[in-house]
Protein backbone atom coordinates (compact mmCIF):
# COMPACT_ATOMS: atom_id res chain seq x y z
CA UNK A 1 0.00 0.00 0.00
CA UNK A 2 0.99 3.52 -0.72
CA UNK A 3 1.66 5.85 2.34
CA UNK A 4 -0.63 8.23 2.57
CA UNK A 5 0.24 12.05 3.73
CA UNK A 6 -2.34 12.73 5.75
CA UNK A 7 -2.62 10.74 9.17
CA UNK A 8 -6.32 12.09 8.91
CA UNK A 9 -7.64 10.07 5.62
CA UNK A 10 -5.55 6.88 6.83
CA UNK A 11 -8.48 7.29 9.63
CA UNK A 12 -11.46 7.85 7.12
CA UNK A 13 -10.08 5.17 4.89
CA UNK A 14 -10.30 2.67 7.76
CA UNK A 15 -13.41 4.12 8.83
CA UNK A 16 -14.84 3.51 5.54
CA UNK A 17 -14.79 0.41 3.25
CA UNK A 18 -15.87 2.23 0.38
CA UNK A 19 -12.95 4.69 0.61
CA UNK A 20 -10.53 1.92 1.35
CA UNK A 21 -11.41 1.06 -2.64
CA UNK A 22 -9.60 4.65 -3.83
CA UNK A 23 -7.08 4.56 -0.82
CA UNK A 24 -4.31 3.82 -3.69
CA UNK A 25 -4.45 6.47 -5.35
CA UNK A 26 -6.42 9.15 -3.76
CA UNK A 27 -5.08 12.83 -4.27
CA UNK A 28 -3.12 11.21 -6.78
CA UNK A 29 -3.66 10.73 -10.83
CA UNK A 30 -5.03 7.35 -11.81
CA UNK A 31 -2.40 5.64 -14.12
CA UNK A 32 -3.48 2.34 -14.66
CA UNK A 33 -6.22 -0.39 -14.79
CA UNK A 34 -6.32 -3.96 -14.78
CA UNK A 35 -9.33 -5.75 -16.49
CA UNK A 36 -10.74 -9.46 -16.75
CA UNK A 37 -11.88 -9.04 -19.91
CA UNK A 38 -14.64 -11.12 -21.18
CA UNK A 39 -14.94 -9.65 -24.29
CA UNK A 40 -12.70 -11.32 -27.28
CA UNK A 41 -9.01 -10.54 -27.01
CA UNK A 42 -9.24 -8.42 -30.37
CA UNK A 43 -12.07 -6.27 -29.40
CA UNK A 44 -10.41 -6.03 -26.09
CA UNK A 45 -7.61 -4.73 -27.48
CA UNK A 46 -9.39 -2.72 -29.58
CA UNK A 47 -11.24 -0.90 -26.42
CA UNK A 48 -8.75 -0.85 -24.06
CA UNK A 49 -6.01 1.12 -26.18
CA UNK A 50 -9.08 3.54 -27.23
CA UNK A 51 -9.48 4.27 -23.43
CA UNK A 52 -5.89 4.36 -22.98
CA UNK A 53 -4.95 7.04 -25.86
CA UNK A 54 -8.33 9.29 -24.47
CA UNK A 55 -7.46 9.57 -21.02
CA UNK A 56 -3.75 8.60 -21.10
CA UNK A 57 -4.25 5.35 -18.39
CA UNK A 58 -2.46 2.62 -19.08
CA UNK A 59 -4.03 -0.73 -19.34
CA UNK A 60 -3.50 -4.70 -18.94
CA UNK A 61 -5.83 -7.35 -19.38
CA UNK A 62 -6.12 -10.80 -18.90
CA UNK A 63 -8.89 -12.79 -21.71
CA UNK A 64 -11.23 -15.16 -19.96
CA UNK A 65 -14.50 -16.81 -21.06
CA UNK A 66 -17.84 -15.77 -18.76
CA UNK A 67 -17.74 -19.08 -16.55
CA UNK A 68 -13.65 -19.13 -16.03
CA UNK A 69 -13.65 -15.26 -14.96
CA UNK A 70 -16.47 -15.76 -12.51
CA UNK A 71 -14.73 -18.84 -11.22
CA UNK A 72 -11.50 -16.72 -11.00
CA UNK A 73 -13.63 -13.62 -9.31
CA UNK A 74 -14.98 -15.98 -6.93
CA UNK A 75 -12.12 -17.59 -5.80
CA UNK A 76 -10.17 -13.89 -5.64
CA UNK A 77 -13.02 -12.99 -3.44
CA UNK A 78 -12.03 -8.79 -1.81
CA UNK A 79 -8.25 -9.15 -2.91
CA UNK A 80 -9.34 -9.00 -7.00
CA UNK A 81 -6.19 -9.28 -9.27
CA UNK A 82 -7.84 -6.86 -11.49
CA UNK A 83 -9.71 -4.21 -11.02
CA UNK A 84 -12.50 -4.42 -13.85
CA UNK A 85 -14.60 -7.20 -15.03
CA UNK A 86 -15.52 -6.11 -18.80
CA UNK A 87 -17.69 -8.29 -20.82
CA UNK A 88 -19.91 -11.29 -20.17
CA UNK A 89 -23.49 -10.90 -20.79
CA UNK A 90 -25.24 -9.45 -17.45
CA UNK A 91 -26.28 -12.02 -15.86
CA UNK A 92 -23.04 -12.72 -14.95
CA UNK A 93 -22.79 -9.87 -13.31
CA UNK A 94 -26.40 -10.09 -11.62
CA UNK A 95 -24.43 -13.30 -9.89
CA UNK A 96 -21.56 -11.18 -8.75
CA UNK A 97 -23.64 -8.62 -7.29
CA UNK A 98 -25.14 -11.00 -4.96
CA UNK A 99 -22.27 -12.91 -4.01
CA UNK A 100 -20.70 -10.02 -3.12
CA UNK A 101 -18.03 -9.48 -5.57
CA UNK A 102 -18.40 -6.46 -6.65
CA UNK A 103 -19.17 -2.78 -5.74
CA UNK A 104 -21.80 0.15 -6.68
CA UNK A 105 -20.66 2.80 -8.97
CA UNK A 106 -22.98 5.32 -10.99
CA UNK A 107 -21.53 8.39 -12.43
CA UNK A 108 -21.89 10.86 -14.77
CA UNK A 109 -23.11 8.98 -17.73
CA UNK A 110 -24.98 6.43 -15.53
CA UNK A 111 -28.39 8.11 -15.50
CA UNK A 112 -28.72 8.56 -19.14
CA UNK A 113 -28.31 5.21 -19.69
CA UNK A 114 -31.49 2.93 -20.05
CA UNK A 115 -32.80 1.48 -17.46
CA UNK A 116 -32.42 -2.11 -19.25
CA UNK A 117 -28.92 -1.49 -19.67
CA UNK A 118 -28.13 -1.22 -16.00
CA UNK A 119 -28.66 -2.60 -12.49
CA UNK A 120 -30.25 0.53 -10.31
CA UNK A 121 -27.63 0.67 -7.61
CA UNK A 122 -24.51 0.96 -9.74
CA UNK A 123 -23.42 -2.02 -9.58
CA UNK A 124 -23.27 -3.13 -13.68
CA UNK A 125 -23.58 -1.51 -16.66
CA UNK A 126 -24.31 -2.82 -20.36
CA UNK A 127 -22.06 -1.64 -22.85
CA UNK A 128 -22.91 -2.86 -26.14
CA UNK A 129 -25.58 -5.17 -27.61
CA UNK A 130 -25.11 -8.10 -29.65
CA UNK A 131 -28.02 -10.31 -31.15
CA UNK A 132 -27.50 -14.30 -31.74
CA UNK A 133 -27.04 -15.22 -35.51
CA UNK A 134 -26.22 -17.88 -37.99
CA UNK A 135 -22.99 -17.28 -39.64
CA UNK A 136 -22.96 -19.41 -42.93
CA UNK A 137 -20.21 -20.80 -44.82
CA UNK A 138 -21.47 -20.58 -48.22
CA UNK A 139 -19.02 -22.71 -49.76
CA UNK A 140 -18.88 -25.31 -47.05
CA UNK A 141 -22.36 -25.38 -47.14
CA UNK A 142 -22.63 -26.04 -51.12
CA UNK A 143 -19.93 -28.12 -50.81
CA UNK A 144 -21.84 -29.94 -48.08
CA UNK A 145 -24.98 -29.72 -50.65
CA UNK A 146 -27.25 -28.37 -47.98
CA UNK A 147 -29.49 -25.00 -48.65
CA UNK A 148 -29.63 -22.37 -46.51
CA UNK A 149 -31.50 -22.39 -42.76
CA UNK A 150 -33.31 -19.58 -42.01
CA UNK A 151 -34.79 -21.04 -38.51
CA UNK A 152 -33.95 -22.93 -35.63
CA UNK A 153 -36.34 -25.59 -36.95
CA UNK A 154 -34.89 -25.52 -40.25
CA UNK A 155 -31.17 -26.88 -38.24
CA UNK A 156 -33.21 -30.02 -37.11
CA UNK A 157 -33.10 -31.71 -40.95
CA UNK A 158 -30.83 -34.02 -41.64
CA UNK A 159 -28.83 -32.54 -44.09
CA UNK A 160 -27.15 -30.21 -41.38
CA UNK A 161 -25.49 -33.42 -39.64
CA UNK A 162 -21.90 -32.24 -38.52
CA UNK A 163 -21.88 -28.95 -40.10
CA UNK A 164 -22.85 -27.05 -36.83
CA UNK A 165 -20.57 -25.63 -34.23
CA UNK A 166 -22.45 -23.85 -31.10
CA UNK A 167 -20.29 -22.62 -28.02
CA UNK A 168 -20.97 -25.12 -24.70
CA UNK A 169 -22.71 -23.50 -22.04
CA UNK A 170 -20.76 -25.28 -19.48
CA UNK A 171 -18.37 -22.23 -20.19
CA UNK A 172 -19.67 -19.87 -22.37
CA UNK A 173 -21.93 -17.18 -21.78
CA UNK A 174 -23.00 -16.97 -25.36
CA UNK A 175 -24.29 -20.48 -24.91
CA UNK A 176 -26.35 -19.51 -22.10
CA UNK A 177 -28.03 -16.60 -23.32
CA UNK A 178 -29.38 -18.92 -26.09
CA UNK A 179 -30.46 -21.77 -23.66
CA UNK A 180 -32.23 -18.52 -22.25
CA UNK A 181 -33.71 -17.11 -25.32
CA UNK A 182 -34.39 -21.02 -27.00
CA UNK A 183 -36.60 -21.35 -23.53
CA UNK A 184 -38.59 -17.50 -23.93
CA UNK A 185 -39.03 -18.66 -27.83
CA UNK A 186 -40.55 -22.61 -27.23
CA UNK A 187 -41.09 -22.47 -23.46
CA UNK A 188 -38.49 -25.18 -21.20
CA UNK A 189 -39.68 -28.72 -21.48
CA UNK A 190 -40.23 -28.09 -25.35
CA UNK A 191 -36.47 -26.11 -25.73
CA UNK A 192 -34.36 -28.78 -24.07
CA UNK A 193 -36.37 -31.38 -25.77
CA UNK A 194 -34.92 -29.25 -29.58
CA UNK A 195 -31.74 -28.70 -28.11
CA UNK A 196 -31.53 -32.27 -27.35
CA UNK A 197 -32.50 -33.49 -31.25
CA UNK A 198 -29.91 -30.54 -32.24
CA UNK A 199 -27.16 -32.25 -30.83
CA UNK A 200 -27.44 -34.86 -33.32
CA UNK A 201 -26.33 -32.50 -35.87
CA UNK A 202 -23.49 -30.43 -33.75
CA UNK A 203 -20.33 -31.69 -34.89
CA UNK A 204 -18.32 -29.53 -31.91
CA UNK A 205 -19.27 -27.90 -29.07
CA UNK A 206 -16.57 -25.31 -28.58
CA UNK A 207 -16.05 -23.84 -25.13
CA UNK A 208 -15.43 -19.94 -26.22
CA UNK A 209 -18.32 -18.13 -27.33
CA UNK A 210 -16.91 -16.96 -30.14
CA UNK A 211 -15.21 -20.68 -31.32
CA UNK A 212 -18.08 -21.46 -34.10
CA UNK A 213 -16.96 -18.40 -35.86
CA UNK A 214 -13.11 -19.61 -36.34
CA UNK A 215 -14.29 -22.41 -37.58
CA UNK A 216 -16.65 -21.35 -39.79
CA UNK A 217 -14.07 -18.85 -40.99
CA UNK A 218 -11.87 -21.38 -42.19
CA UNK A 219 -14.42 -23.71 -43.58
CA UNK A 220 -14.64 -26.48 -40.63
CA UNK A 221 -18.22 -25.98 -39.92
CA UNK A 222 -20.75 -24.70 -42.52
CA UNK A 223 -23.14 -23.11 -39.63
CA UNK A 224 -21.96 -21.56 -36.92
CA UNK A 225 -24.33 -19.88 -33.80
CA UNK A 226 -22.98 -17.27 -31.50
CA UNK A 227 -23.21 -13.63 -31.62
CA UNK A 228 -23.14 -11.84 -34.56
CA UNK A 229 -19.65 -9.68 -34.37
CA UNK A 230 -17.15 -12.04 -36.34
CA UNK A 231 -19.68 -12.47 -38.89
CA UNK A 232 -20.19 -8.98 -39.56
CA UNK A 233 -16.73 -8.69 -40.20
CA UNK A 234 -15.95 -11.97 -41.41
CA UNK A 235 -18.90 -10.31 -44.68
CA UNK A 236 -17.38 -7.14 -44.53
CA UNK A 237 -14.10 -8.42 -45.54
CA UNK A 238 -15.71 -9.93 -48.73
CA UNK A 239 -15.67 -13.35 -47.21
CA UNK A 240 -18.29 -15.85 -48.35
CA UNK A 241 -20.62 -15.33 -45.39
CA UNK A 242 -24.09 -15.05 -45.02
CA UNK A 243 -25.71 -14.05 -41.30
CA UNK A 244 -28.81 -15.21 -40.50
CA UNK A 245 -31.55 -14.37 -38.06
CA UNK A 246 -33.43 -17.00 -37.51
CA UNK A 247 -37.61 -16.07 -37.97
CA UNK A 248 -38.81 -17.81 -34.95
CA UNK A 249 -36.74 -14.87 -32.90
CA UNK A 250 -33.56 -15.19 -30.98
CA UNK A 251 -31.52 -13.71 -28.18
CA UNK A 252 -29.28 -11.00 -27.92
CA UNK A 253 -26.75 -10.07 -24.86
CA UNK A 254 -25.32 -6.80 -23.73
CA UNK A 255 -22.56 -7.59 -22.11
CA UNK A 256 -21.64 -5.54 -19.16
CA UNK A 257 -19.25 -3.96 -16.98
CA UNK A 258 -18.53 -4.11 -12.91
CA UNK A 259 -15.74 -2.67 -10.86
CA UNK A 260 -14.41 -5.53 -8.42
CA UNK A 261 -14.23 -5.47 -4.98
CA UNK A 262 -11.33 -4.43 -3.58
CA UNK A 263 -10.40 -3.07 -6.80
CA UNK A 264 -6.72 -1.38 -6.16
CA UNK A 265 -6.71 0.93 -9.17
CA UNK A 266 -10.27 1.94 -8.10
CA UNK A 267 -9.97 5.47 -9.48
CA UNK A 268 -9.17 4.44 -12.67
CA UNK A 269 -11.72 2.26 -12.58
CA UNK A 270 -14.37 5.10 -12.01
CA UNK A 271 -13.07 7.04 -14.88
CA UNK A 272 -13.16 3.95 -17.01
CA UNK A 273 -16.99 3.31 -16.48
CA UNK A 274 -17.96 6.48 -17.23
CA UNK A 275 -15.77 6.47 -20.41
CA UNK A 276 -17.57 3.13 -21.06
CA UNK A 277 -20.73 4.43 -21.99
CA UNK A 278 -20.05 7.72 -22.99
CA UNK A 279 -20.46 9.06 -26.32
CA UNK A 280 -16.77 8.68 -27.46
CA UNK A 281 -16.54 5.50 -25.86
CA UNK A 282 -19.27 4.29 -27.45
CA UNK A 283 -18.05 5.76 -30.71
CA UNK A 284 -15.03 3.59 -30.53
CA UNK A 285 -17.23 0.65 -31.15
CA UNK A 286 -17.93 1.86 -34.53
CA UNK A 287 -14.55 3.57 -34.96
CA UNK A 288 -12.22 0.34 -34.29
CA UNK A 289 -14.22 -2.21 -36.06
CA UNK A 290 -15.93 -4.28 -32.86
CA UNK A 291 -18.98 -4.72 -35.24
CA UNK A 292 -20.89 -4.49 -31.58
CA UNK A 293 -24.02 -2.24 -31.33
CA UNK A 294 -23.99 0.68 -29.02
CA UNK A 295 -26.04 1.05 -25.98
CA UNK A 296 -27.14 4.66 -26.55
CA UNK A 297 -28.93 6.24 -29.62
CA UNK A 298 -26.85 8.95 -30.63
CA UNK A 299 -23.73 6.55 -31.45
CA UNK A 300 -23.24 5.40 -35.03
CA UNK A 301 -23.10 1.40 -36.41
CA UNK A 302 -21.65 0.09 -39.26
CA UNK A 303 -23.11 0.07 -42.58
CA UNK A 304 -23.07 -4.36 -42.67
CA UNK A 305 -24.82 -4.17 -39.97
CA UNK A 306 -28.73 -3.94 -39.68
CA UNK A 307 -30.67 -1.27 -37.66
CA UNK A 308 -30.95 -2.93 -34.00
CA UNK A 309 -34.52 -1.91 -34.17
CA UNK A 310 -35.49 -3.79 -36.92
CA UNK A 311 -34.42 -7.14 -35.25
CA UNK A 312 -36.49 -9.92 -34.06
CA UNK A 313 -34.94 -10.13 -30.82
CA UNK A 314 -36.40 -11.90 -27.47
CA UNK A 315 -35.47 -10.54 -24.11
CA UNK A 316 -35.26 -12.25 -20.84
CA UNK A 317 -35.55 -11.81 -17.35
CA UNK A 318 -31.73 -11.19 -15.85
CA UNK A 319 -32.65 -12.00 -12.48
CA UNK A 320 -34.85 -14.87 -13.00
CA UNK A 321 -32.40 -16.79 -15.27
CA UNK A 322 -28.98 -15.94 -13.00
CA UNK A 323 -31.12 -17.32 -10.18
CA UNK A 324 -31.26 -20.60 -12.13
CA UNK A 325 -28.24 -20.52 -14.43
CA UNK A 326 -26.59 -23.57 -12.27
CA UNK A 327 -29.70 -25.98 -12.74
CA UNK A 328 -29.83 -25.22 -16.34
CA UNK A 329 -26.69 -25.91 -17.20
CA UNK A 330 -26.89 -29.09 -15.15
CA UNK A 331 -30.02 -29.96 -16.96
CA UNK A 332 -28.87 -29.11 -20.71
CA UNK A 333 -25.40 -31.54 -19.59
CA UNK A 334 -27.80 -34.15 -18.63
CA UNK A 335 -30.46 -33.91 -21.24
CA UNK A 336 -28.52 -32.34 -24.34
CA UNK A 337 -24.41 -33.32 -24.29
CA UNK A 338 -25.83 -37.11 -23.52
CA UNK A 339 -28.98 -36.88 -26.25
CA UNK A 340 -27.79 -39.90 -28.87
CA UNK A 341 -26.27 -38.81 -32.32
Amino acid sequence: MKQFLVGALLILCLLSPLAAQGSKEDGQAAKELVVYASVDEANAVKILDAFTKDSGIKTSFVQLSSGPALTRIQAESGRPQADVWLGAPSDNHVIAKTQGLTIPYKGAAFEALGAEFKDAEGYWRGFYMNPLCFGVNTVALAKAGASMPTSWADLLKPEYKNLIQVPTPQASGTATTMVYSLIEIMGEKEAFAYMAKLNANIQTYTSSGTGPSKGVNVGDAAIGIQFSPAFFQMKANGQPIEIVFPKEGFGFEFPAASILKGAKNYEAAKIFMDWLVSKKGQDVLKSTGTYFYPVIDDAEIDPVMPAFSTLNVVGVDLAYYSSRKAELVERWVGEVLSAKK
